[in-house]
């Protein structure tokens, strides 16, 4: 083991551009390396780790479920699948779940959703609407409607049929729909391009568009959902609710989970037994950290919480960003935040991890804020504090 942190701390085990820290435990909003150094998490292992860490009542969830059955494949029903999939379309207000492994699986479903719907129809759609700056993830079909070339090219050709339009500007949509236009993906804040909102305008026009024009309209959840704006889910913050969405991160608390879900009137003209299938999907371990993060969220009210300090959050930001000329600006809602900076950001989270701060960046020279939801704001003026410190 000691040998494995040596080689890691040296870069030997590389698969991801890593930081040089090798995490051991975690306790609240804090991590501690193997070393024992602390810190302060607005990480959360990429807005993933909504509850902490070490939340007892989730660990128990864990550990009586791994006492009980950790896997059955798809080819039997399981009940701890049922308990998730009915609290997804509680807290969703879709219809039709579909378990995968992660947030990139939840959007190759997502396409192959839509554009079986457009073959069921018999329209001849085959085509995707994305945005410029985008990002979907890194499998073909989820990297072809990422909107960033740097992604793309290493891997032309990628999936045929995908236009980019200008986030938040409508009239760029309307014109790259075409007769062939099957559907339009989105995230309604979007994360890896620079914690960008929509506008309410905007996501209210892509709504109006899709019905007029018989389109579907998929939003990508996977970061910006599960109480990161102060609602369950971004659409809901918005009050514009999709055909088709994609969600991960954040609903299994640490565990690899990601879904599709989508409206019964999609689902009566889309997949079928065989059209879409996964080993692991509906895993029991898997759908208890759902189920009981899906608990956990409507108990506490999380998403209240969520807003109070998401709030406060970004007063401090807007005050760190009037008084400080390292920073541009403030962007995003609630716990999904982002200042824009004038040095190289990747300078400022390495300093920032010397000073016992975790903090990541995203397009645009932005630092990305995504802590834990259980943050409190004690721990916000912590991280100003070690902020202007780096800064």
């Amino acid at each position: 083991m000691n040998q494995y942190i040596e080689e890691t701390k040296k870069g030997l085990v590389h698969t991801y551009n890593r930081f040089p820290v090798v995490l051991e435990r975690g306790e609240g909003v804090y991590l501690y390396d193997t070393d024992g150094k602390k810190y302060l998490d607005f990480a959360a292992g990429i807005a993933v780790c909504g509850l902490g860490y070490g939340n007892e009542e989730f660990n128990q969830a864990l550990k009586g479920q791994i006492d009980c059955l950790t896997h059955t494949s798809n080819l039997f029903y399981n009940t701890t699948c049922g308990r998730a999939a009915t609290a997804l379309r509680r807290i969703t207000g879709m219809d039709r779940v579909f378990f995968t492994n992660s947030g990139t699986e939840a959007i190759e479903g997502a396409l192959k959703a839509a554009r079986k719907y457009a073959w069921k129809k018999g329209t001849g759609r085959f085509e995707f609407i994305s945005m410029e700056h985008s990002f979907h993830g890194r499998s073909i079909g989820a990297v072809s409607v990422t909107g960033n070339e740097a992604y793309r090219t290493p891997f032309e050709p990628v999936l045929p049929g995908v236009r980019f339009a200008e986030f938040n500007n409508l009239d760029s949509v309307k014109a790259q729909i075409t007769d062939k236009t099957c559907a339009i993906i989105l995230e309604a804040v979007q994360g890896e391009g620079g914690i960008n909102p929509a506008s309410q305008e905007f996501i209210e026009g892509i709504r109006k568009l899709c019905d007029q024009e018989g389109i579907l309209m998929i939003c990508d959840e996977i970061q910006c959902g599960m109480g990161r704006t102060g609602e369950m889910f971004a659409w809901q913050f918005y009050g514009t609710k999709p055909d088709i969405m994609a969600m991960a991160k954040g609903i299994g608390s640490g565990l690899p989970v990601g879904a599709f879900a989508m409206t019964e009137a999609v689902a009566e003209y889309s997949l079928e037994p065989g059209d879409h299938g996964t080993t692991y999907g509906g895993n029991p371990l898997a759908c208890a950290a759902v189920a009981k993060t899906a608990e956990i969220f409507e108990k506490k009210n999380l998403v209240s919480h969520v807003r109070e300090v998401g709030g406060y959050l970004a007063e401090r930001l807007e005050e760190l960003a009037s008084k400080s000329g390292g920073v541009i600006e403030r962007r995003g809602i609630g716990l999904i935040q982002g200042i824009k900076v004038k040095r190289p950001v990747q300078e400022i989270v390495s300093a920032a991890l010397d000073e016992g701060l975790l903090i990541i960046s995203a397009r645009g020279n932005v630092i990305r804020l995504v802590p834990p939801l259980i943050i409190e704001k004690e721990h916000i003026d912590e991280m100003i504090e070690k902020l202007k410190g780096v800064l």
